[in-house]
């Protein structure tokens, strides 16, 4: 078989094929800014690589969960404590037709008043946050109760759905997120009747007591409001603990997010500056091999010959 190039030549080649694919990585990762483009860069960090961008991407849409868990929960604070004004003006309001001088039209009135609170109660039961109503458990497409002065607790119980939903911290537990509406504002006894804790029964016993002129059944309605109030500031505290898991949930995953990041960067982005000197130092070698072949001398054996 007939060499077509001498030796020194064949080596210049692929010298100089070895210089011009340096400057070719060199450039490419000055222009990019990343050294690992393709998996023949690096085949042996691919996998790792690989992995730090579904970490990445896995904390980033915990972390968008949890954002919005948040807007949940904040809402679902601001309504309880709306329903524990509610309860605390109920209880003026039956605190003043309480009295034995009181006559009935006057508690009639007042009744008029506690009957708008109870409808503003039944709303405050049926926040929604989006398309979500945040009380209604896992079938939080519809509200879980309406208004119904005609029924003796003064509502319609639409649906009965536990909460299941858990978050998720980036770290791989769960916590519960919410309670549903029956659990704050329609606590039942063993026997389904309304417990002592009930925010519509006991707002709707004292409407009625008030619009019947009975002594009795307001001060019954009193006790009943005074356990209703401490029921809804336990259920705020809860969600005030799942606002504070939700917080340092979002910052462990905001910080384990800014670590895959920079590991991700360590095993993927270039040195510019390195890269930079690479470039400048091959293209030096590259105008020297040229000029080194150019000054060689161009003889071959017929040049003997004469």
């Amino acid at each position: 078989m007939i060499r077509s190039l001498d030796p020194s030549a064949e080596r210049f080649l692929l010298d100089l094929t070895r210089i011009q694919n340096n400057i070719e990585r060199a450039s490419q990762q000055i222009s990019t800014g990343l050294k690992v483009t393709a998996p023949s860069d690096a085949p042996d960090q691919i996998s790792d690589i690989l992995q730090l961008f579904a970490n990445i991407e896995r904390s980033v849409q915990i972390r968008s969960n949890l954002e919005r868990f948040k807007t949940e929960t904040k809402s679902a604070e601001t309504a309880l404590e709306t329903a524990i004004n509610i309860i605390e003006r109920a209880r003026v309001l039956g605190s003043q037709g309480a009295g034995t001088y009181q006559t009935a039209e006057t508690r009639r009135i007042l009744a008029g008043e506690v009957q708008a609170l109870f409808e503003q109660m039944v709303n405050t039961s049926r926040t929604m946050v989006g398309n979500r109503y945040i009380f209604s458990g896992d079938e939080d497409r519809s509200p879980a109760y309406q208004l119904n002065l005609g029924d003796p607790l003064g509502v319609d119980r639409l649906l009965q759905s536990a909460s299941t939903r858990l978050a998720q911290h980036p770290s791989g537990v769960t916590f519960p997120l919410a309670k549903s509406a029956q659990e704050i504002f329609d606590m039942r006894n063993p026997d389904d009747t309304p417990a002592v804790e009930n925010a519509f029964a006991a707002l709707n016993g004292l409407r009625t007591a008030l619009e019947n002129n009975d002594q009795d059944g307001i001060e019954t309605a009193l006790q009943s409001l005074r356990a209703v109030g401490d029921h809804l500031n336990r259920m705020l505290s809860f969600y005030g603990t799942v606002e504070n898991k939700l917080n340092e949930a979002m910052d462990f995953a905001s910080k384990q997010e800014l670590q895959f990041k920079e590991e991700l960067g360590v095993r993927r982005d270039a040195d510019l500056t390195t890269a930079i000197t690479e470039l400048q130092r091959f293209r030096t070698l590259e105008d020297a091999a040229y000029a080194a072949r150019a000054n060689r001398p161009q003889t071959s054996l017929f040049d003997f010959l004469k």
